[in-house]
């Protein structure tokens, strides 16, 4: 009896080297792939969260949902590899539960074909066998036959325990593998809703990207084609009546000469470079920020060139300056001021509607006018 159990023992021990010596070296390639496939997403994961805490703008906002769709995409993969994985692994459970069952029929036939053998020796079957022996015959022999027996026996009686637990053991990792194939069908359905989803965002976000940008494209060539406009309007006034003023050259006040009006300089000279798009836009003057009403004067004497609306500005007044400068005022709401008239500094030209426009021009160059006033 202790024979047989040691001999089962050591068969054992035998079988379970065997079996994670064959387990190291016949990894399921799959299973390699899909750690690969987490740590992709791992990586993606940290290049989302990164990018999202740096989001300013649309554009910020498209790509971080990009790089959210190549996240899914690889999701995906993931949920359709361990699917795979899990269907292997039920099949592969399934396979070893047939073995094992096929198995376990067989060693019951064996032990019922015993059990029929002892029951026809009666009670002490092996004892009376080793009691009908001749007087005269060689008991070793008898006694190496009967302890044959009885671990053939006991040998067949512990397969037949071992293989019934191993039967239950595949049959929860079955029950376990299922649940999981379950559980990664569902997800791979989900990620795929997800993915579509998040496409169809990303593409009504690319018609927004585009329309915006058509609209600033065209922002930026109205206010260009506003801008050389003026600048023709200037060429023509010079061209068509600015005689040189007599007086002394308004050069000769940079720096000391009065705002047309207080209020807060909102938007500075030079052209404005716009935030999402990184697009210039002209601004050859600054916008002045004041009281609706209030009213617009002179900066300097000379004569009126324009007082009428403009495309684009709004009612503006134009001034001649000796020194061949001219005082851009426009966005007026009411004008004080007519053509041809020569006015005196501090001269009211109108009202503002709340925010003056107003340039500086040397021979038709813009210049900042922050520079001229104090």
């Amino acid at each position: 009896m202790v024979i047989a159990s040691r001999i089962l023992l050591l068969l054992a021990v035998a079988t379970a080297a065997l079996s994670a010596a064959m387990a190291a070296g016949d990894t399921d390639p799959r299973e390699t792939e899909l750690a690969e496939i987490r740590e992709q997403i791992g990586r993606l994961e940290s290049r989302l969260t990164e990018m999202r805490s740096r989001e300013t703008s649309l554009e910020d906002r498209l790509d971080s949902l990009r790089l959210e769709i190549k996240l899914q995409e690889v999701q995906l993969t993931e949920a359709t590899a361990a699917f795979e994985l899990a269907e292997a692994r039920t099949a592969a459970a399934e396979a070893e539960i047939g073995r094992l069952e096929a198995a376990l029929v067989k060693i019951r036939q064996d032990l019922e074909r015993r059990l029929a053998g002892l029951y026809r020796l009666g009670r002490q079957g092996y004892l009376r066998l080793f009691l009908s022996l001749e007087p005269n015959q060689d008991l070793l022999p008898a006694i190496r036959q009967l302890r044959f027996l009885v671990r053939r026996d006991q040998f067949t009686l512990e397969r037949y325990t071992v293989t019934r637990d191993r039967l239950e053991e595949q049959r929860e990792t079955l029950a376990t593998e299922r649940q999981e194939m379950a559980v990664w069908r569902g997800q791979e359905q989900e990620r795929r809703d997800q993915l579509v989803a998040n496409r169809r965002r990303q593409q009504r976000m690319l018609n927004r990207v585009t329309r915006e940008r058509r609209e600033l494209l065209a922002r930026t060539q109205a206010l260009q084609d506003k801008e050389r406009k003026l600048a023709r309007l200037i060429d023509s006034l010079l061209e068509s009546g600015a005689k040189p003023l007599e007086g002394t050259p308004i050069q000769a006040f940079r720096g000391a000469l009065d705002w047309p009006i207080r209020g807060e300089v909102t938007a500075t000279f030079g052209p404005r470079l716009d935030p999402r798009y990184r697009t210039e836009v002209p601004h050859n003057g600054i916008d002045v920020t004041a009281p609706a009403g209030a009213e617009i004067r002179s900066i300097y004497p000379g004569e009126v060139l324009y007082a009428s609306e403009f495309e684009g500005y709004g009612p503006m007044v134009v001034l001649h300056h000796s020194g061949r400068v001219f005082t851009l005022y426009a966005g007026l709401s009411e004008l004080r001021a007519e053509k041809g008239q020569s006015v005196p500094l501090g001269t009211v030209l109108g009202t503002a509607t709340g925010v003056l426009y107003f340039e500086i021009r040397v021979e038709n160059q813009p210049e900042d006018p922050v520079g001229w006033l104090r």
